[in-house]
């Protein structure tokens, strides 16, 4: 039977592509020439060849016959592949699977390495999908995602570099972006300061105008869909809701996440680039509070409000960000920021925006405001731990229908510039094995690892003897797929010189552990101490106090906060248990403060020690360290903790006390203690941070500064047991909520998302 002609075929409309690009790349190759663009059908990719040699790796089936002026026979051929010469088609043997980075129900995406070609040893994400899982809604959508991923390049946008099919599997090789999502930042950080929102949605804006200027509304934006690359600059990824409306006509379609979306949207009025800018105000809104602005105890309620609520705007916020969020909320779309004639240009030139350089940022050329550290190429300790944990399993897929084989002709693609070097080489990562000022021998060649002496959450602390001074210290063991414990490492080094700060003295790693060699804390923790005492003054409690709290002022002067003070965290270096003899130690939740505003706004915690306002998400600098100095002092004190009377009281209750600063200064030890010891107290405990004394201030005190006049009376401390079992108590109110503790989708944020979201964010 005879090929239909061209003129036989369906007109469809022809569309430029950034395809061409490929095309001009192999038009170089030997046994390829003269071709050119004629049609981009979305699912077939089709050329024209003017010449009779001989073409490598494409599909040689001729689509339809014409014929051209002069007598010359045009075929057209469907592209499936575009391999260079001497180049092997791409497939899964080419990859060797690393970890699992995530999963859904129609997949999942692994972290690989390209095992052979000219970019071997590289990196890259690969996203998995089973076509048989995918009902034909879903495969239309990977299909899009394919087309777009191979039309869009830019600084801000992953990047799609291979793309290929089994007979039961699609596969998508993407940038691999180390830093993970920025959903999972916003989670354990709870809120970013404007400073660093400014800097996010800046580079956030380039990355949707570039997509705008592609005819391609995105329709899904949320912290989820931004990764951060290895310098912490964002990529925006999962185009699988996109749409390239026809002829700049709306799109109709109600999808995304709800929280996320346009009044146009909701009411399916119809949609266009606008919507994305209002989305793109929700996520600024969610990273300056925390909150989402519109959301109901339910899908339905939280559309009424997107429709009609007013907007209930923090007062924190700055005039310039409060300025923005409220041009970007405007339910007519037509007046929102960004929907004008000058697009993007309205964006840039708001107020918010007023110390960005453009320029610069479109080049990286600024540095971002949280670069994630990684010691091994590999490191993925930024994505969730419920799915790296997993071995990395292709299984087989489940053949499809013969009508997918159909719809998914032409998925494959391998980008341009690995067909055809460009003037900017492919970049390699190389394995970062270890910390820059880790030594480079094994620990076990200079220390003799003994007995378990304590254990954490992500570490275990060992006693150890070092083999040529034959001296005892002590090796804390940190899991490296557990935490990143650079920042640790960082803050011991600088400030080890200080006398109630544990010294480090060396940093030693392998592929599943740093071991950090420090001093041997012979004279236990300062509250068993204490304990064993059973009744001390309130003279020794001031001098305890006043070097600890001179060593926390020490820190909070140099930018540094400790974040986790507790009583096990208070060691003596020898049995004499001095004041001076105190060690600050474990140093694992330190932060080195860097916003303008002095703010902290990575929120870690311990939970006898937890300060109000995180638990009310709101930000917090270095008074959450008073406020935990306070409960140390009441402890010290009183022979108990302030917010658990007993072992045996309720989750609710402690956390209702810690939320309404409830303390008892009146019974026990309280009867006996000086008015200037209960006014400290207060004052520490304020529920207000910016009421609470600066640890130079509480210096000056007089119940520190004036130690000889207070009381020597010895005051009575609780038992060892009803004292540990209401810390315990605590832990178990609090505990659970601390972001670094679970799995993402166990915290606090994901459980509000998922509270009135859909089960995907699938097309209802």
């Amino acid at each position: 039977m005879r090929p239909p002609t061209c003129n036989q075929l369906s007109p469809r409309k022809k569309k430029k592509s950034v395809f061409f690009r490929a095309l001009s790349a192999v038009s170089s190759v030997d046994g390829l020439s003269r071709f050119f663009l004629t049609n981009l059908f979305r699912g077939r990719n089709r050329i024209r060849v003017y010449s009779k040699q001989s073409i490598t790796h494409v599909s040689p089936s001729p689509i339809c016959l014409k014929e051209e002026r002069g007598g010359s026979l045009e075929q057209e051929y469907e592209l499936k592949e575009v391999v260079k010469e001497g180049h092997e088609r791409a497939d899964p043997s080419q990859f060797e699977l690393l970890k699992v980075l995530g999963q859904g129900s129609f997949g999942k995406v692994f972290l690989v390495r390209k095992v052979v070609g000219a970019d071997s040893g590289t990196l890259y994400a690969m996203k998995v999908l089973k076509k048989a899982t995918l009902k034909v809604r879903d495969r239309m959508r990977t299909k899009m995602e394919r087309n777009i991923l191979v039309d869009v390049r830019h600084p801000f946008i992953v990047r799609l570099h291979y793309a290929f099919q089994t007979e039961g599997k699609l596969y998508l090789i993407l940038d691999f972006l180390r830093g993970g999502d920025l959903f999972s930042r916003l989670n354990k950080e709870l809120m970013f300061t404007e400073e660093d929102v400014k800097f996010y949605l800046a580079e956030l804006a380039l990355a949707l105008n570039h997509l705008h200027s592609l005819g391609i509304i995105y329709r899904d934006l949320k912290p989820e869909n931004i990764l951060l690359d290895e310098e912490g600059h964002i990529s925006l990824t999962d185009f699988g809701l996109s749409k390239q409306p026809i002829d700049d006509q709306k799109a109709y379609s109600f999808c995304g996440t709800v929280e996320y979306m346009a009044p146009e949207v909701v009411n399916r009025k119809g949609h266009s680039f606008a919507a994305d800018w209002w989305s793109f105000g929700v996520l600024m809104f969610e990273m300056l509070t925390g909150t989402l602005p519109f959301q109901g105890a339910n899908r339905k309620e939280t559309m009424t409000q997107i429709l009609k609520a007013k907007l209930g705007m923090p007062q924190h916020l700055s005039q310039e960000a409060q300025s923005l969020l409220r041009v970007l909320f405007k339910r007519n779309p037509a007046n929102r920021l960004g929907a004008g004639p000058d697009g993007v240009n309205e964006i840039k030139s708001h107020s918010f925006f007023a110390t960005i350089d453009w320029d610069k940022l479109l080049k990286k050329a600024i540095q971002p405001p949280f670069k994630p550290a990684a010691q091994r190429a590999d490191d993925a300790f930024y994505f969730d731990s419920e799915f790296t944990s997993k071995s990395p399993k292709d299984s087989p897929g489940v053949p499809p229908s013969a009508n997918a084989h159909e719809l998914f002709r032409g998925f494959s693609f391998i980008a341009p510039c690995l067909l055809e070097p460009e003037e900017q080489p492919v970049k390699v990562m190389e394995p970062l094995t270890r910390m820059p000022y880790s030594k480079p021998n094994p620990i076990s060649e200079d220390y003799e690892l003994r007995e378990e002496i304590g254990r954490g959450s992500y570490s275990v602390c060992r006693l150890a003897l070092h083999k040529a001074s034959r001296t005892e210290w002590a090796v804390k063991v940190i899991d490296k797929s557990k935490r990143d414990c650079q920042e640790e490492v960082d803050i011991l080094l600088r400030y080890r010189g200080h006398q109630n700060i544990v010294y480090l003295r060396d940093v030693y790693e392998d592929d599943n552990n740093v071991y950090l060699v420090m001093e041997l804390m012979r004279g236990g923790e300062l509250l068993d101490r204490i304990l064993r005492l059973k009744a001390f003054s309130e003279r020794e409690a001031s001098a305890i106090m006043q070097t600890v709290i001179s060593t926390v002022n020490y820190l909070h002067q140099h930018g540094v906060v400790h974040r986790d003070l507790k009583p096990s965290n208070l060691l003596y270096a020898c049995e004499s248990a001095s004041p001076e003899g105190l060690r600050l130690c474990d140093f694992g939740f330190a932060k080195q403060l860097r916003a303008e505003n002095g703010l902290l706004m990575t929120p870690c915690y311990t939970a006898n020690f937890v300060a109000p306002e995180v638990l009310k998400r709101q930000g917090y600098d270095a008074a959450c360290d008073i406020w935990s100095l306070g409960i140390l002092l009441y402890t010290l004190l009183a022979g108990r903790t302030p917010f658990a009377n007993s072992p045996t009281d309720t989750p609710t209750d402690i956390l209702q006390r810690i939320g309404d600063s409830k303390i008892d200064l009146d019974s026990g030890n309280w009867t006996n203690i000086s008015a200037e010891a209960k006014d400290l107290v207060r004052k520490m405990l304020h529920v207000e941070p910016g009421r609470r004394p600066t640890s130079s201030v509480l210096l000056q005190h007089p119940w520190l500064s004036a130690r000889s006049r207070l009381p020597t009376s010895r005051l009575i401390t609780g038992e060892v047991s009803v004292v540990k079992g209401t810390v315990a108590a605590t832990y178990r109110a609090v505990g659970p909520r601390a972001p670094n503790l679970g799995p993402v989708v166990m915290s606090e944020l994901a459980r509000r998302r998922r509270k009135s979201r859909p089960k995907s964010t699938a097309q209802v």
